[in-house]
């Protein structure tokens, strides 16, 4: 049976943000504005490849600071995610694919993130739930980062 993935993690992080889902939405399928908010503190990114639709791929590839102290996924200082769009619902929600390019098979498997956008009379809350976590990611980074991306979010659209 299915005992792999009911041992996989499931990681949030939620936070209300001053600005209108339709802000929040389109500073997630813009390239431009996703590369500049996306990357965790210490870490830098570019995509190289966005198709922001149902089905749509996507390559982006994040960079560790020099002092960072985490090991990159991909190469000593980098981390390479290509992924899927699933669902994208204007103003509501993006469900995606994450698959780590790593030789390391404890960062092997398909990650499932969903963001969801719940407009609130503060602003929009915005939760990230990512399904079947891959057990390289530990739980306090992944949180940590999770926070500082939603953190970074926040600045660039209110």
């Amino acid at each position: 049976m299915a005992k792999e993935s009911s041992n996989r993690r499931i990681d949030s992080a939620s936070r209300l943000i001053m600005a209108s889902p339709q802000t929040i939405y389109q500073a997630f399928v813009s390239p431009k504005a996703l590369i500049s908010w996306l990357p965790p503190s210490g870490m830098s990114g570019h995509i190289e490849n966005f198709d922001p639709k149902k089905g749509g791929e996507y390559r982006i590839i994040l960079m560790y600071e020099m002092d960072n102290l985490h090991q990159g996924k991909t190469t000593e200082n980098t981390d390479v995610t290509q992924g899927r769009f699933l669902e994208l619902v204007p103003n509501e929600r993006i469900v995606q694919t994450v698959n780590f390019d790593s030789e390391d098979p404890a960062f092997s498997g398909e990650m499932i993130q969903k963001w969801f956008f719940e407009a609130v009379s503060e602003g929009t809350k915005v939760t990230i739930v990512c399904e079947n976590v891959p057990e390289g990611i530990r739980k306090e980074d992944h949180d940590t980062g999770l926070r500082s991306t939603l953190k970074n979010l926040a600045i660039f659209t209110e």
